[in-house]
């Protein structure tokens, strides 16, 4: 059973005949439920905006705007029965990629795209006590003084000759003591 952060779920682009997006995806939806597909196909989106536009009258109307007309993003394990199932839907003409190859997107295209937001958290707080486990600092304590947003980064005032030296880590380089 693979979970929703499993390396062979990667995104693909398939292309839709224009104004077939939405068929597309609920298509699709609908195998994935009936079939039991849910490990293999995770998840199927249209990226839309909110746009809002002001009318002649001084009205202000808001509307989904698709972002990629034309295009639905798939998340699947690419296998000759997965990219059979999502080729032969009503209104998909194929996927983007080479030929007859699909490419799945690279993590810094859907970091990009914003369409797979991980809730990542970290067992660190700052002003926690830690030992550096790898890399040219290995083995120095130090203390945490900050952690960035998106938790990639933990800046630790590590002690290099006696003075603290802010050393900017990610989390799976340090321990707590």
């Amino acid at each position: 059973m693979l979970d929703e952060y499993s390396p062979e779920l990667k995104w693909y682009i398939v292309h839709t005949y224009s104004g077939y997006e939405n068929k597309v995806k609920t298509t699709l939806e609908k195998i994935i439920e009936n079939r039991g597909l849910q490990d293999l196909i995770s998840d199927v989106r249209v990226p839309t905006e909110t746009v809002e536009t002001t009318t002649t009258s001084g009205e202000i109307k808001t509307k989904e705007e698709k972002l990629f007309p034309s295009y639905v993003l798939v998340k699947m394990v690419m296998s000759d029965a997965t990219w059979h199932i999502v080729r032969n839907i009503t209104g998909a003409t194929g996927f983007v990629g080479p030929g007859s190859r699909p490419v799945p997107l690279s993590d810094a295209e859907v970091e990009a795209l914003g369409v797979d937001t991980k809730v990542v958290t970290t067992g660190f707080t700052v002003g926690d006590r830690v030992k550096i486990k790898n890399g040219p600092m290995a083995n120095f304590e130090g203390t945490i003084s900050a952690i960035s947003a998106d938790f990639k980064t933990i800046t630790v005032l590590a002690s290099v000759f006696g003075r603290e030296t802010p050393v900017e880590l990610d989390a799976q380089s340090i321990e707590k003591i």
